[in-house]
């Protein structure tokens, strides 16, 4: 093993998803293969993610615990993490877009960084990196 491929973030249905992480977000949609029983392969990601690079799947929830989950796949933590190289222009452009942050930007040791939540309430960071992570 050497790196990781996917991460799947549960949804409601896919079409709404796609429109919100590649409007409001700013992905590309990678794919979008049908699948037996209604189901389809949905992979976003960030411009300029290379193709062997970590994406998010769109997994749309086929019953009432895998629902139950929308949202709040992690607890309430952050659980997903977005970096930019230009944390002003993205965040201008996301609430542009209708994202909403629960924050106003705040520095940290390791950057900028504001929490928002996608369309169905999974918290992110949006993290412009200016040092290290861990010491």
């Amino acid at each position: 093993m050497n790196r990781l491929g996917l991460v799947a973030v549960v949804v409601r249905d896919y079409d709404e998803a796609i429109a919100f992480y590649t409007r409001a977000l700013g992905f590309d949609l990678r794919e979008d293969t049908p699948m037996a029983d209604g189901k389809r392969w949905v992979v976003v990601a960030p411009p300029g993610t290379g193709p062997n690079e970590a994406a998010v799947l769109l997994a749309r929830a086929v019953d009432d615990e895998q629902r139950s989950r929308v949202g709040d796949q992690t607890g309430g933590r952050v659980g997903l993490f977005l970096y930019t190289d230009d944390f002003a222009r993205e965040h201008a452009r996301m609430l542009a877009a209708g994202v909403i942050f629960e924050e106003p930007p705040r520095r940290e040791k390791y950057g900028v960084v504001a929490v928002f939540r996608d369309l169905y309430g999974n918290r992110w960071d949006l993290i412009e990196r200016t040092g290290p992570m861990l010491r």
